[in-house]
């Protein structure tokens, strides 16, 4: 669909294409292949905005709003899934720090990760705790000054390239009797087990598990107030979940004009497979399943603009955006044939990678249970 961006958007997003061309699309399968993330591109993509988009100029970011913000996240989606995901998840720590940090951790944490000094991860999902953010076990224990971190954090995104983890722990102390509290643990200081994990999707996005076995966090570590945290995860969920789908929807466009470019140009039986009616009928519906991703998440980042909580919006356009882009990339993959099973060409890096975007910042099923909620006014989940 034709998104109605103005021409400030569009120069934008135009600028940040043209980048993307020259600089990241030309070495994506070298770190593919090495399951390595070129760190120096997320300084390089900071002066359209990738870094600290939303935050209010007046303390080192753009004031983006949300439309332009998910224009950004559906080109790097275009390009490569694992830059998406870099960008959320760097973006997510410098958010978490701008809104709950004091000005000492916004000099100390943010400054570094809005200038590419450093990298963060976020530590919620543990071995037994996924979708159910209330479950988390990992404690914290106030000792003195110090805070004592057991537990261990699974599945985390740059959780093995990351100088310091946010972590989400169950806390006790004289003023908190086992509330969710948020805690910077830096690597160097706080030490703490790393083990990479690797996985069928976002090869280059450092997912690890972290370890705390009696690790001591400094009290000015605390992010946020102690049993605060879980009120603060919830207010940022329905923003990410825009955030996925707009990804989603970029892989679903490139999955869409690989296979345009590839049934005009592939022949069989002396003629361009695009005249066959069965490979017309996968580009169609491969459209249309595009289009109304889009339409489904610039809908939802539009309703977030206008103030609205907008939790049926970004649900759905989370859930059809996720299913859709890998629907489309199975049907991209069909239309390419063997080629596309081919790790020299990007049908088989999206196809992987498509199949991500279901599961975190909640599942596809979860997503459904929030949707009947909001539209039923019933809720299936307690």
């Amino acid at each position: 669909m034709a998104v109605d961006l103005t021409p400030e958007q569009e120069l934008l997003r135009d600028n940040v294409r043209r980048f993307m061309e020259r600089r990241v699309a030309p070495v994506i399968n070298a770190h593919e292949v090495a399951k390595t993330f070129p760190f120096e591109i997320l300084g390089e993509l900071a002066e359209f905005g990738y870094l600290g988009g939303r935050l209010p100029e007046s303390d080192g970011g753009f004031g983006l709003d949300y439309v332009t913000w998910g224009m950004l996240l559906e080109q790097s989606g275009y390009y490569w899934m694992s830059l998406r995901t870099l960008v959320n998840i760097t973006n997510g720590a410098i958010n978490r720090l701008h809104a709950y940090g004091t000005p000492e951790q916004r000099e100390r944490f943010m400054l570094p990760l809005l200038e590419n000094r450093r990298r963060a991860c976020f530590g919620l999902t543990e071995p037994d705790t996924g979708s159910n953010a209330a479950g988390v076990q990992a404690r914290a224990d106030r000792k003195g000054d110090t805070y004592v971190l057991n537990g261990r954090k699974m599945w985390i995104t740059n959780g093995a390239n990351a100088d310091f983890a946010i972590i989400i722990a169950r806390t006790f102390s004289p003023d908190c009797d086992g509330g969710l509290s948020a805690f910077i643990v830096e690597r160097e200081v706080s030490h703490y087990d790393v083990r990479p994990l690797d996985t069928m999707v976002l090869r280059c996005t450092g997912t690890a598990e972290l370890g705390f076995s009696d690790v001591v966090i400094p009290r000015e570590n605390l992010l946020g107030e102690e049993g605060g945290a879980f009120k603060n995860v919830l207010k940022g969920l329905n923003a990410a979940r825009v955030n996925i789908a707009m990804g989603a929807v970029g892989a679903a466009q490139a999955a869409l004009d690989l296979s345009v470019d590839y049934a005009k140009a592939r022949k069989q039986f002396g003629r361009p497979i695009g005249s066959f009616q069965l490979i017309q009928k996968h580009i169609v519906d491969m459209t249309i399943r595009t289009e109304a991703a889009r339409a489904l998440a610039y809908n939802a980042a539009t309703a977030l603009d206008r103030g609205r909580d907008a939790r049926t919006e970004c649900s759905i356009a989370k859930l059809y955006a996720t299913e859709a882009a890998h629907e489309v990339a199975n049907m991209a993959l069909q239309v390419h044939g063997g080629m596309g099973y081919s790790t020299d060409y990007p049908i088989e890096r999206i196809f992987r990678d498509t199949r991500g975007g279901m599961i975190p910042e909640g599942t596809t099923e979860i997503q459904t249970l929030i949707a009947g909620r909001e539209i039923l006014g019933l809720s299936a989940l307690t």
